[in-house]
């Protein structure tokens, strides 16, 4: 069969069947299932990503198990820091023993960290037992690789730098069955001189709002109340579609499509939060009583250094147009300690503003160098006893102020999304408030996936007890 005249989507599904009646005969042959493992590291977008990795595998005919004993072993890598790609050279020398004791056994990694032209070619020099390495940028293609990979029989490269291109309609195989990620969007135009993202997630490009409506209605009709709108930054969402479309009113239609209880949203630049935005989100029921704001750092100069685009003031007047807009809201953020150039008066910023603002929680790192990126080669860097001692007095500072501010609703009565039965005491089940605080109850398999009325009977620093309210089971 010629695939020219086909559509991307309808070339992948014709890869999918190839490889599908592959998968038939090893099956005859061997008497068992295939199995496949998907091994995500990384950010949601990650997660997502791997979930279409699933999905396509599942469509092919190989049974999903959570172990890397598998026929076929997908690292799914981020390469945000250095460490993360240890890990991974870690996993894969493992790999090579097994892959020994089972040579049919198929490798592919894939994600951020093989958009770099260093480490794939390392793979090529000393990791010759990985089948498949592919990047960000064409995931869609995951069929078509397996299928060159099981005809040529060597190891399939295919990287692209860029694209332009977004291939709709393609499986997915969602890990819960009532709330789901959705990308709007795809790259980074904002390069912090940090971080390596947008090198390896190539430029902002948007998809449709027609296209991410009706994917989101099509997961509603198939029983999800609560998306993840994800984007690396999603409030630039629009700019470049030939018609644009703000974020915010991307959010506004798809808070009419009936079914859908709640909308998430991440990650959203403080340079980019628009009053428009912040107008939808006090308007909208639908929308979560939580906003994710990277900080990143307090003082001025330091963010000036790290390529941010707003100030310290900037940000604090962010929040109290948010704060003024939606009395309510939960605000959790990014920090990272010892970036080069830090004094302690920087320090000292930063804390007045984790002070100011009041986090519901921050995610604290301590900066690491990462090869590639401008802040590797920038002069002063911090020592590390310095860095050591500010991260541990800012996070003494965070969870001081995250257990005050999360105890603010004890004693009300609350809706929450049920996720999945308490893994430490099965009579408990666990889900989440609006606001994203996790709250453990007694209940059971029925209420997982529904939104149940809970008093809110005890804080516990950062997740709270509760006794459900006049629920009753359908």
């Amino acid at each position: 069969m010629l695939t020219e005249n086909l559509t991307e989507a309808e070339r992948q599904y014709y890869y999918m069947e190839q490889c599908r009646q592959w998968v038939e005969k090893q099956v005859k042959e061997l008497g068992r299932p295939l199995t496949a493992s998907v091994v995500t590291f990384g950010c949601q977008m990650n997660a997502r990503d791997s979930e279409k990795l699933t999905g396509i595998l599942e469509k092919i005919g190989y049974e999903m198990i959570d172990s890397e004993n598998a026929d076929f072993v997908i690292y799914n890598t981020c390469t945000v820091r250095e460490n993360a790609n240890l890990r991974v050279y870690g996993r894969l020398g493992q790999m090579k023993q097994i892959k020994k004791k089972n040579p049919s056994m198929l490798i592919a990694l894939c994600g951020c960290m093989m958009q770099e032209p260093e480490v794939v070619e390392k793979l090529k020099k000393s990791y010759r037992h990985v089948d498949l390495i592919f990047g960000t940028h064409n995931i869609f293609k995951f069929a078509e690789l397996i299928y060159r990979r099981l005809t040529e029989n060597q190891m399939v490269i295919d990287i692209w730098k860029d694209t332009e291109q977004i291939v709709e309609d393609l499986p997915n195989d969602r890990k819960y069955a009532f709330k789901t990620g959705v990308n709007i969007m795809y790259g980074c135009n904002n390069f912090c001189s940090y971080c390596i993202v947008p090198y390896v997630r190539g430029r902002e490009r948007s998809r449709q709002p027609e296209d991410i409506i009706r994917e989101i209605e099509n997961a509603v009709a198939d029983g999800v109340v609560e998306v993840m709108l994800l984007g690396q930054n999603v409030n630039s969402y629009g700019k470049n579609l030939e018609t644009p479309v703000s974020f915010a009113e991307l959010l506004r239609r798809i808070c009419r499509i009936p079914g859908l209880l709640r909308i998430r949203f991440m990650t959203s630049h403080p340079k980019d939060l628009s009053d428009e935005l912040i107008q939808v989100m006090a308007e909208e029921p639908k929308i979560c009583r939580h906003l994710h704001l990277p900080l990143q750092s307090g003082s001025t100069k330091i963010l000036q250094k790290m390529n941010r685009k707003y100030t310290k003031e900037d940000y604090l007047l962010l929040v109290d147009k948010l704060r003024a807009a939606c009395p309510d809201i939960s605000l959790t953020t990014d920090i990272i300690v010892g970036f080069p150039g830090e004094t302690e008066e920087d320090f000292l910023e930063t804390m007045d503003v984790v002070r100011k603002v009041g986090y519901d929680s921050a995610y604290t790192f301590i900066y690491s160098k990462r090869t590639g990126t401008p802040a590797a080669v920038m002069e002063n860097q911090v020592s590390e006893a310095e860095v050591k001692d500010r991260f541990n007095r800012l996070l003494e500072e965070v969870q001081t102020i995250a257990s005050r501010v999360c105890s603010r609703h004890e004693g009300t009565v609350q809706e929450v999304l049920v996720e999945e039965i308490n893994r430490q005491d099965k009579r408990l089940v666990t889900g989440r408030l609006s606001n994203n605080t996790v709250v453990h109850f007694e209940g059971d398999v029925s209420m997982i996936g529904k939104l149940i009325p809970v008093r809110l009977t005890s804080c516990k620093n950062f997740y709270y007890m509760g006794e459900p309210e006049n629920f009753t089971k359908n």
